[in-house]
């Protein structure tokens, strides 16, 4: 049987990114991907009439370093990305329709009680160490703490906690009452603690060739070493020489085994010879699952109007919408509203997303020339999307989070502080080079 100095589990970019530096080093690699194809979370596809489109991930920071520097030396373009569109946010709540960046149903006296909170919480998410959220002294307490229930106790009045609410569903995130306000505030604290969640912050920034044209580069530079359509099974971790085996029992022998899929389908592999604790921590985290949807147009047409492509709808199947690229516009179904858009027939599923848009966009939003659809919710690869958080879960999962148990070793945007690409690339990078450092 053939021995390698590493198995890697999924090819997604934390597997291809930890792959690549391992193989640079001269270490022998095996990837083992369950797809046909590469890039896990990250995926995209091309128009009838040649216009990439980007069926997952898509969107980075300023603060996203990892990932910056894998994009420069690949070759590849970061440009501005929705958030420099000119216009107005279009807000698509349960009693109207409204446009302005600074929630424009919300009365004057609730706007200050949220810059009020906004302030409040930037300051917490100061006071704790996104690496180590745990040694906050009050981290049990603000880790029991739902976020909206954390709201309410500043003073949030019921439009504040809409607003924020109705930001969260944009995004495909869980309701503020299923957060917890210490995963939160670790996520904010990693972006700089400026406060609430900000587009301007958090997404400012894109790949111009493509978010997943990142993996497909890293999957051409690997080749031979990876293995398309090859499922685990089961993985047998040992100190000097573990065994991975597929679905089809073929067995693969390494002196390290690395995890780069999401927690998801990692509960669906046996797994031996790791600790308990360690089994305990990876299979109680949880996803917050979507449906993405793209509709293609002749025309950025909403800019005609005044509008900037950015929404946040109350009440649709739909958490919102932004811009991918020009004529096109990218949107989320949240988990809270997944059911609702299962009980469609298939076939009416676009047909109800696309009208949801003529709610904020007007009739021309009708005029689709290609419509597309990624199932992220039940996809038996993923099992979801970003990371979720329930109170009590950050400190009952605790420090495991994001470290490793050598030769087993844990990577993916799941092992993060949050569930971006930059998690992914991060910990992928970090896990190759402390191998090589072994």
């Amino acid at each position: 049987m053939p021995s390698y100095d590493a198995v890697i589990i999924g090819a997604g970019l934390a597997g291809l990114s930890a792959a690549r530096d391992l193989a640079a080093a001269g270490a022998d690699v095996v990837v083992l991907e369950a797809r046909a194809r590469a890039g896990g979370r990250v995926e995209q596809t091309t128009t009838p009439n040649g216009r990439l489109i980007q069926l997952g991930g898509e969107v980075i920071a300023d603060f996203h370093t990892s990932y910056r520097q894998l994009v420069a030396e690949l070759g590849l373009t970061i440009v501005p990305s929705f958030t420099d569109i000119p216009g107005e946010s279009t807000w698509l709540m349960r009693d109207g329709v409204f446009r302005g960046e600074d929630m424009p149903w919300m009365s004057g006296k609730d706007r200050a009680v949220y810059d009020r909170i906004d302030s409040t919480f930037a300051a917490l998410a100061a006071t704790v160490n996104p690496e180590n959220p745990w040694s906050h002294p009050d981290a049990e307490a603000l880790d029991k703490l739902s976020f909206g229930e954390w709201l309410r106790s500043e003073g949030a009045t019921p439009d504040v906690v809409r607003a924020i609410e109705s930001r969260a569903f944009g995004l495909a995130e869980d309701s503020v009452e299923r957060r917890s306000l210490l995963a939160d505030l670790r996520k904010e604290s990693v972006a700089g603690a400026t406060g609430f969640y900000d587009y301007d912050v958090w997404e400012s920034s894109k790949v111009q060739e493509g978010s997943a044209t990142v993996a497909l580069m890293m999957a051409d530079n690997l080749g031979h070493r990876i293995r398309y359509s090859t499922p685990v099974q089961s993985i047998d971790i040992q100190p000097t020489r573990s065994r991975v085996q597929t679905e089809t029992g073929e067995e693969f022998f390494a002196q390290n085994v690395v995890s780069a899929i999401p927690v998801g389908p990692l509960r669906d592999i046996a797994i031996t010879g790791v600790s308990t604790a360690r089994l305990n921590s990876l299979r109680r985290q949880q996803h917050a699952p979507t449906v993405k949807y793209v509709p293609i147009y002749e025309t950025s047409f909403w800019e005609d109007q005044g509008q900037n492509g950015t929404g946040y709808f109350e009440t649709t199947m739909l958490g919102g919408t932004w811009v991918q690229n020009d004529g096109a516009i990218s949107a989320l179904v949240p988990v809270d509203r997944l059911g609702a858009f299962f009980a469609l027939p298939p076939h009416r599923r676009a047909v109800i997303l696309r009208e949801e848009l003529v709610l904020a966009y007007g009739p021309a939003a009708r005029d689709t020339q290609a419509e597309y659809i990624r199932n992220w919710a039940t996809d038996p690869w993923t099992q979801g999307y970003v990371t979720s958080w329930r109170p009590g879960e950050l400190t009952a999962i605790g420090p495991l989070h994001g470290s490793h148990e050598p030769p087993f070793w844990i990577v993916g945007s799941d092992q993060w502080v949050c569930g971006y690409m930059e998690g992914a690339v991060r910990t992928g990078r970090q896990a190759a080079q402390a191998m090589l450092d072994q």
